[in-house]
């Protein structure tokens, strides 16, 4: 029986762990894939308080590490479902784990366009984040697939740091807020390709360019860094019976991080939230982890 399981074992997991630990509580952490999430995949992270510049591995090492040495346990596990009783039974791959309380820190993960190597790609060309990203292509030229807020907002940022920015949409339109549409067409370095999708992906063992198709045929663009803003897909299916999800499927948690459950919170970019980062992602930890250390104490 633990105090507090952690499902997930990205910023948000690890922190909850870390404050957990330090309250004298007993904690498990279970990570279905890679400890760190989605962090790992960037090559260099440079917006993390108190580094200068770390990968994304190099992150994820340290925070594991500490959370190790605050005494957590972890299991390398896929979560199925709980089940609700006095306490909380969490079902995985590797067997049952009880606990008095749960904290839901699965995230999200990037939304991927189904091309051959594309995996191969990510941190090698491919990214996700243009704040995380953006200045490793400075004077060079990317492309960004996608016609949402997000899409938009991703190309305008990068136009201020990039030689040339395409931005390419499967749809005859783009489909994010007019004011965006505006600022973006203002760019004399961003060319709007609309009605066009990804078809190949161009390089050996990194990204050097991308071959598009519409109705007028086939096109190739040679490009440095492509930026995938086509959505998220939050983790949060195994857990719908207990928590309350938006029409996104995000848990419907204000930042409190609690849930509709009494005993479950929620942290990180699988909660409903404006902004997704490792700061943001961490502070949730920290709340949720608190939240359930005074579930426990007060019963």
């Amino acid at each position: 029986m633990y105090d507090i399981i952690i499902i997930g074992g990205g910023p948000a997991g690890l922190t909850a762990a870390l404050y957990a630990k330090r309250a004298n509580k007993s904690v498990l952490v279970i990570e279905k894939a890679t400890f760190g999430g989605q962090i790992t995949y960037s090559p260099k992270v440079e917006n993390i308080p108190g580094f200068i510049s770390l990968s994304g591995n190099e992150f994820a090492e340290k925070l594991i590490e500490q959370v190790l040495e605050q005494g957590a346990e972890v299991e390398m596990a896929e979560v199925s479902g709980i089940t609700k009783g006095d306490n909380f039974t969490i079902h995985t791959d590797s067997g049952d784990f009880e606990g008095k309380t749960v904290i839901i820190a699965t995230g999200a993960k990037h939304r991927m366009l189904g091309l051959d190597h594309e995996e191969q790609f990510v941190g090698e060309g491919i990214s996700f984040c243009a704040v995380c990203d953006g200045a490793f292509y400075e004077g060079k030229t990317v492309a960004v697939i996608g016609g949402g807020n997000s899409a938009l907002q991703e190309a305008i940022l990068l136009s201020d740091l990039a030689k040339k920015v395409y931005l390419v949409q499967n749809l005859d339109y783009l489909t994010g807020e007019q004011k965006l549409q505006e600022q973006l067409y203002s760019k004399e370095n961003v060319e709007i390709i609309l009605g066009t999708v990804v078809k190949e992906l161009l390089g050996d063992s990194e990204l050097v360019g991308i071959k598009v198709e519409n109705e007028a045929g086939e096109r190739t663009l040679d490009i440095d860094g492509m930026f995938v803003a086509i959505g998220l897909i939050p983790q949060n299916e195994p857990f719908s019976e207990h928590i309350a999800l938006n029409s996104w499927g995000y848990a419907d948690s204000a930042e409190d991080c609690k849930t509709s459950t009494n005993g479950i919170f929620v942290a990180g970019d699988c909660r409903s939230k404006r902004i997704r980062q490792v700061a943001t992602a961490a502070a949730d930890g920290a709340i949720a982890a608190l939240a359930a250390v005074d579930f426990i104490d007060s019963k």
